[in-house]
Order: structure tokens, then sequence, then C-alpha cells
């Protein structure tokens, strides 16, 4: 499977489980944290997408990296706010990291491919 499908996938399914969560997120933070949250993952989505159509990869991979780091952040922030519990935290964590270590093989790739 090639890796921009990869990526792709991973992150896709990854946001049709988060969502229903975020939306469970308190009233104060649903359109704060969990909208910021939602923003991101879809930005993300996006310039991986943009990615899979474009020459050079090389700058939607690099934007969705850093996004996918802030990310990390934001879900950490949740879990630590008890907005999600361990079990989903866990979850959320170890699927960024696997988009992550899909869009760096991609980007490997990628470099491999203009040389």
């Amino acid at each position: 499977m090639p890796k921009e499908v990869d990526a792709i996938t991973k992150l896709y399914d990854l946001i049709l489980w988060i969502i229903p969560k975020l939306a469970k997120y308190p009233r104060t933070q649903k359109f704060l944290l969990a909208d910021r949250i939602e923003s991101l993952m879809l930005d993300v989505l996006e310039l991986l997408i943009d990615a899979a159509y474009s020459k050079n990869k090389n700058v939607p991979l690099r934007s969705a990296n850093l996004k996918l780091e802030k990310l990390r952040y934001l879900i950490r922030l949740s879990k630590d706010l008890k907005f999600i519990n361990i079990k989903s935290y866990e979850f959320t964590a170890r699927s960024i990291d696997a988009v992550g270590n899909s869009i760096g093989g991609w980007l490997k790739y990628s470099n491999r491919e203009n040389i």
C-alpha cells in the first residue's frame, strides 16, 4: 500500500473515531479545544490529499507533520483536563504516531524521488 494512501486512511479512520468523542466535551470547551482539535485534524487531512496530488510533496507533508505535533499537545491537554479517558488518549496517541510514521516514510520516499 503506498504511503500516501496509508497516511490518509489512518487519519481518516482516526477522525471518524474521534468526532463523536469531541462532541462530548464540556460546553465550555466544545467550541474551543474540541473545535481546534477537529480543525487541525481536517487541516492535516487536506494537506495529505494536497501532497498526494502534488509534484512537490515536501511542503504539504512538512506542514502536515507540524500540525500533527500541535495535535499531539491538544490531545494530551484533553487527557490532563479529563475530557478524554486514558484509554482514549492512548488509542489517539498511537493513531497519531502511526500517521506521523506514515508521513515520515512518505517524506523519505518523495525525497528519494527528487534526487
